[in-house]
């Protein structure tokens, strides 16, 4: 296969995004919650896997962690993966890591990313539907349950467990 075969083959593939998030606790239990200031709402620190220059999920929500709210730690287990489809968007194969629970001097190092972020916040799992809107809320409980339960990673679609 010649290299402009090659490329015609790739471009023709099916196109999947990738995001990663790190989920972080307060002793409390309650979630750690950052506000994007480029749309509505609230999300956990993570993003975009830039699996082109060949990072994996798990680096990338090491990374995007580390730049938008400057805490580089180490990432525990791998609690949810979700398969995300929306009309008119490609899937998105989301990520969930589990960051642990932090401590009083680890919020207070907290140092968000101005050119995304406006604010923090922490939120009991009873009040995280109404942070957390689509898939993302479900995908969250989903990763509280295996952490309560120490079962393994939570396979989900559209924030739904696969049964």
């Amino acid at each position: 296969m010649t290299t402009s075969e090659f490329a015609t083959y790739i471009a023709g593939l099916p196109r999947v995004l990738a995001g990663a998030a790190t989920l972080f606790r307060d002793s409390e239990g309650r979630v750690l919650l950052v506000e994007p200031n480029y749309r509505e709402g609230w999300t956990l620190p993570g993003g975009t896997v830039e699996s082109d220059d060949g990072e994996t999920p798990r680096q990338g929500a090491r990374r995007e962690t580390a730049e938008e709210i400057g805490l580089d730690r180490e990432l525990g287990p791998l609690l949810a993966v979700d398969w995300v489809h929306k009309a008119g968007w490609p899937p998105l194969v989301a990520y969930l890591y589990d960051g642990g629970v932090l401590a009083d001097e680890d919020f207070a190092a907290i140092r968000l990313q101005e050119e995304e972020l406006l604010s923090w916040r922490l939120v009991a799992p009873g009040d995280l539907a109404a942070y957390l809107p689509g898939t993302s809320g479900p995908r969250v409980l989903a990763a509280l349950d295996v952490l309560a339960s120490g079962a393994g990673t939570a396979e989900l679609e559209n924030g739904q467990r696969v049964a």
